[in-house]
C-alpha cells in the first residue's frame, strides 16, 4: 500500500453524527454500565456478608449456644456486619435505580438520529479506494 504525498482531506472528529446523543442520552450508556457493574459488586458484597454470617453461626453454635441468645457475644456477632450489609443495599438500590433509568434513556432514543444523515458528501468509497489501488 502507497501512501500519497498529495494534500490529505481534512479530518472530521464528528464523522458519526447521527450515533451522537445530546443532553442525558449522551451520558445513559455510561451510566447503564456503571449502574450494573456496581450492582453485581453488590450482590457478590452481599453474597459474601451472608456466608460469612452463617459462617460465625455455625462456629459459634458448635460450643452448644445459640447465635439468637441474648447474651453480648451473640448480639456481637449478629451485629459485626450490619454496616456493610445496610451500605451495601443502598447502593444496590441505587445502582439498580440508575441502571434502570440509563436503560429507560436509551431505549427511548434508539431511533433518534440528526438530520445530517449524508455525513460522507454522497461519495461512494469501495476497498479499492481505500486500499490505494
Amino acid at each position: 500500500m502507497e501512501d500519497s504525498a498529495g494534500p490529505q482531506p481534512p479530518v472530521d472528529d464528528q464523522s458519526n453524527h447521527h450515533h451522537q446523543h445530546t443532553g442525558l442520552a449522551r451520558y445513559a450508556r455510561p451510566a447503564l454500565i456503571a449502574g450494573s457493574a456496581i450492582a453485581v459488586v453488590c450482590l457478590a458484597l452481599l453474597m459474601i456478608i451472608f456466608f460469612l454470617d452463617s459462617f460465625n453461626a455455625t462456629v459459634y453454635s458448635v460450643g452448644g449456644q445459640n447465635i439468637r441468645d441474648d447474651t453480648e457475644e451473640a448480639r456481637q456477632i449478629r451485629e459485626s456486619y450490619t454496616a456493610v450489609r445496610t451500605g451495601a443495599l443502598v447502593f444496590l438500590i441505587a445502582s439498580a435505580v440508575t441502571a434502570l433509568a440509563a436503560a429507560v434513556v436509551l431505549y427511548r432514543n434508539r431511533n433518534v438520529t440528526n438530520d445530517d444523515d449524508d455525513t460522507d458528501g454522497g461519495d461512494d468509497v469501495d476497498f479499492e479506494d481505500l486500499a490505494g489501488r
